[in-house]
């Protein structure tokens, strides 16, 4: 569990021979001119360090063909490998304290955000026109949030934001047409929603499918995969900009327990052809475990390659009563009998809410949560070679698609 600290070490000298340098992203790093090594960790604290914000005036950050980053000053004509911002970058390193429980499985959305007002917050929620998607975004727009809801059906996603709308004046929500099923589709949702907005204060991956049989996307990629994880990290990096230019922004990824019982195990599992199965290979759980699998796995790497920015992964509930079960009779009827012992659709929002708007979580990064409170998930879903091996077969996977339709673009990826 990572916490981002406003103390600096920036006024404890460096060692001679040393030099502090910053990657495209922020990340501070050391180069030991002597022995020509490089190391993320202050060779005397043994501490980290981010900058963050914008250049001051009159700077331009440039990257060379070899990767090298520099900085020009325009006004005085200079050019230097030194991130002007070194002066005011903060530390960040591992919590001492665990955060306080005030939440658990019996609390609704709404009850966790009682007396919030969230005026001047913009929020996205992806299949938000039904189940905890639609309770997650009503209860962000109720308490003020402008919430936009993602839906592959706009009809749907209108009747959606008008029954919102109902409940109490000056709500505002949008619909952003979505078929994650399509990434054409997602890219053309990020540059709408670019287009009109320049900031995202929270990013809520919620939606995803369950049980269906077995099917290809006119990508060419295994649905459950493509749908639960692929376009939603596609989506994410679109979104680069807009979360990343927010102070505080969060981005929660709705995963599930079940990512416990996937398969995926080592670096090797984690190629094409076991995350986006042939058919004779398909097993619809096996698929949906996997997905929720890497959402965890994506979460986790998230959380390092944007550190200014709050990244959580969280378990809904058991066998909430929603539509996920909608392409299987017997796993709606399942589902049917056992909804008087599960949360309700209000309970099962709950914790993205939480992991969304918690002020306790302000500078809390890369953590799984589950009724409202942090905890493990599986040793395989923290382990970072794992996630790094996913992050890259994701971003081979989308430009592979985007080369076959002329669309590719450089994504913005260290």
């Amino acid at each position: 569990m990572v916490g981002i600290l406003n103390d600096s070490d920036s006024e404890d000298e460096l060692p001679p021979g040393w030099e502090e340098m910053t990657t495209i992203d922020g990340n501070v790093y050391y180069v030991n001119h002597y022995t020509k090594g490089t190391q993320w960790t202050h060779p005397r604290t043994g501490r980290q360090k981010i900058v963050e914000g914008e250049l001051p005036s009159g700077w331009e950050r440039r990257v060379t063909d070899d990767g090298k980053v520099l900085f020009v000053d325009h006004m005085n004509r200079t050019t230097t490998y030194s991130d002007p911002r070194l002066a005011f970058a903060t530390e960040y390193r591992e919590l001492s304290q665990p955060v306080r429980q005030r939440f658990d499985g019996s609390s609704t959305a709404l009850a966790v955000l009682y007396g919030r007002d969230l005026r001047g917050k913009v929020a996205i929620v992806t299949g938000a026109n039904t189940g905890i998607g639609f309770e997650t975004a009503r209860s962000l727009a109720l308490h003020g949030c402008k919430v936009i809801l993602t839906c592959r059906d706009l009809k749907k996603g209108e009747e959606a934001v008008q029954k919102i709308r109902q409940e109490r004046d000056n709500i505002t929500c949008e619909t952003l047409q979505l078929d994650l099923s399509s990434l054409h589709s997602v890219k053309k949702a990020a540059e709408e929603f670019k287009q009109k907005y320049g900031t995202l204060h929270i990013l809520i991956l919620n939606a995803g499918v369950f049980a269906i049989p077995y099917e290809l996307t006119e990508d060419g990629y295994e649905t459950t995969f493509q749908v639960n994880h692929l376009s939603h990290f596609y989506f994410t990096l679109l979104l680069e900009h807009p979360i990343r230019s927010c102070h505080n922004a969060r981005v929660v990824v709705v995963s599930s327990e079940s990512h416990r019982f996937s398969t995926l195990q080592t670096v090797e599992d984690f190629h094409q052809l076991n995350l986006s199965p042939p058919a004779y290979k398909y097993w619809f759980m096996g698929a949906y475990n996997d997905s929720k699998l890497c959402n965890i796995l994506f979460t986790q790497e998230l959380a390092k390659r944007w550190p200014s920015v709050s990244v959580f992964s969280c378990h809904p509930g058991n066998m909430v009563s929603s539509s996920l079960s909608r392409y299987s009779w017997i796993l709606r009827f399942l589902f049917m009998l056992v909804r008087p012992f599960t949360k309700s659709l209000q309970q099962a929002a709950s914790t993205s809410v939480f992991c969304a708007t918690a002020p306790e979580l302000e500078g809390v990064t890369g953590v799984y949560f589950n009724n409202c409170y942090c905890c493990d998930p599986s040793t395989t879903a923290l382990d970072s070679a794992l996630a790094r091996r996913l992050w890259s077969v994701s971003q081979e996977m989308i430009v592979n698609v985007m080369k076959k339709y002329k669309l590719w673009e450089t994504l913005a990826l260290k």
